[in-house]
């Protein structure tokens, strides 16, 4: 296998409101499209779901590492031979998440709980914040981290560095609107450019009572550069070059210069 390229879709889901049959149904149906053709399949936030803020509904819909939602798809990552990404409502200790994972084929699993809960909306009310840093998966040679969505607003959570989270690929996966939609491709390219790594931004598609989230995923290279193209409403991909991206960190060494932040 060559590791040097990675191969990347990102699915623009339109997310059926509070039911996880359906969507995980859709992701299936996608993967028969493309699981032969991608090595990682990104979902945006909450693929599962949606935001839902009705307490009766969190309870029903809320689930740990081994419901529904994990299970399925730990049986498509293993059948299809791809990495998949997402997030999805979690109950643990008897809080809500909004947890992130990152699914191998072979059954490796890493989940994150959002960090930054988005304080203009219910989120910070119902569910809880997470402590620690974004995870990375060692994955066909790569190095792949992930954050959610307002988690991109915040750079030294972001940050690349040797002591905490060494990546080449940052997936962030979200529900962002239109409305700040220059904001979005902004903080995804500075992200890139500030880490020296490709950045792939998830976003949902269709529209809820928070806005439109039509046509924003998209990818960038170590220059903030997009790669890779949209080919058809749903679906991005993107081929990325491992040996590329070590040699422009070989021509410019600026983690060298940087300054330590402590993070926690």
């Amino acid at each position: 296998m060559n590791n040097d390229i990675l191969t990347v879709g990102v699915v623009s889901l339109d997310i059926v409101f509070a039911d996880k049959r359906a969507n995980i149904n859709r992701v299936k149906s996608v993967l028969e499209e493309w699981g032969s053709r991608v090595d990682v399949l990104v979902l945006p936030e909450l693929f599962s779901s949606a935001f839902v803020s009705d307490p009766e509904s969190l309870a029903s819909i809320a689930e740990d590492d081994n419901g529904e939602t994990i299970r399925s798809l730990r049986a498509l990552a293993a059948s299809y031979n791809v990495l998949l990404a997402g997030s999805y409502i979690a109950s643990i200790g008897g809080a809500y998440y909004n947890r992130g994972f990152m699914l191998s084929p072979d059954g490796e699993a890493c989940f994150y709980n959002k960090r930054h809960l988005f304080g203009l909306s219910e989120e910070s009310l119902l569910f809880k914040a997470g402590d620690e840093l974004p995870p990375v998966m060692k994955f066909r040679g790569w190095n792949v981290a992930m954050i959610v969505c307002y988690d991109l607003r915040f750079p030294v959570w972001c940050r690349r560095h040797d002591d905490h989270c060494q990546y080449d690929l940052m997936l962030v996966v979200a529900n962002w609107p239109q409305s700040r939609q220059y904001a979005w491709h902004h903080l995804l390219i500075a992200r890139a450019i500030e880490n020296q790594s490709y950045v792939v931004g998830d976003n949902r598609s269709g529209n809820d009572r928070y806005g439109e989230y039509d046509g924003m995923s998209v990818v960038y290279d170590m220059g903030g550069y997009p790669v890779g193209e949209a080919v058809s409403d749903e679906m991005y991909v993107a081929s990325l070059s491992l040996s590329r991206l070590q040699q422009s960190r070989e021509r410019w060494p600026i983690a060298r210069d940087a300054d330590n932040f402590k993070t926690l």
